[in-house]
Parts: structure tokens; C-alpha cells; sequence
């Protein structure tokens, strides 16, 4: 191999091995949302939870019922956990409802009520705080 082959071969050698330190963290590094699935439409609810210093919340938990159906008859009850970027979703929720939907968002002994009327906000992002008062 000539030295000018050789000098090009090492250089693109170096150059290779120094952008793959560069590399940016990559989505597949975060933490998974934590998503239940009502199964009642094609709405859907994300939550961003942080405490009163702007911290996210791991494990704040999310609650809500829905009744839907023949004279709201039906009855879903389901809870999601926060992840450490206090992050989580409800997918499938109903396009429309005759009442809005009611979240309760609880850690430890502090909760929060947030509601969402699927028929105007059928995508709804809550960014809620909670703060012990």
C-alpha cells in the first residue's frame, strides 16, 4: 500500500472511530410510557407529572372511570403508573362522552383532578404539578 493510500486509509479510520463517540443519545434510551388502552375509541390522554419543585414524579398514579355505552351502563376503571420522567398515557379513550372525563392523579398523600372533554380535545396533554399544600 502506498503512503498516500495508507495516510487516507488511517484518516477515515480516525475519522470513523471519532463520530461514533459523537453518537447522540438515541430515543431507545428512554424510558418506556407506561399506556393503558380503554378500548372505547380513538382518543387519547398523555400526562407529563412533576412535583412542585418541577421534578418529574416516578410512580404518581392515574386514575379515571369511564362510563360509556346504552345509558352509560359500561363501566371502565383504569389506573397507570408514571415513569421516571413522570410520564403516561391513556389511548382508546371514548371520541365523545356525555360528561368530561375525569383524571385523579395521586402521589402519596397529595392528588389532582384534571378533566377533558373528548369531543373538543380528542388528544388531550395534561402538564400537571402537584404540590403539597
Amino acid at each position: 500500500m502506498s503512503p498516500r493510500k495508507w495516510t487516507a486509509a488511517f484518516a477515515s479510520l480516525i475519522l470513523l472511530t471519532l463520530g461514533a463517540s459523537f453518537v447522540p443519545i438515541s430515543a431507545q434510551n428512554q424510558p418506556e410510557v407506561p399506556t393503558v388502552n380503554a378500548n372505547i375509541g380513538t382518543c387519547r390522554a398523555d400526562f407529563n407529572v412533576k412535583d412542585g419543585s418541577g421534578k418529574p414524579l416516578y410512580n404518581a398514579k392515574i386514575d379515571i372511570t369511564i362510563k360509556y355505552g346504552f345509558m352509560n351502563m359500561r363501566k371502565a376503571q383504569l389506573e397507570a403508573p408514571t415513569n421516571t420522567n413522570g410520564q403516561a398515557r391513556f389511548t382508546g379513550l371514548p371520541n365523545f362522552s356525555k360528561k368530561p372525563l375525569e383524571f385523579v392523579i395521586t402521589s402519596g398523600t397529595v392528588s389532582k383532578t384534571e378533566t377533558d372533554d373528548p369531543a373538543a380535545n380528542c388528544n388531550a396533554v395534561f402538564n400537571v404539578t402537584l404540590t403539597v399544600h
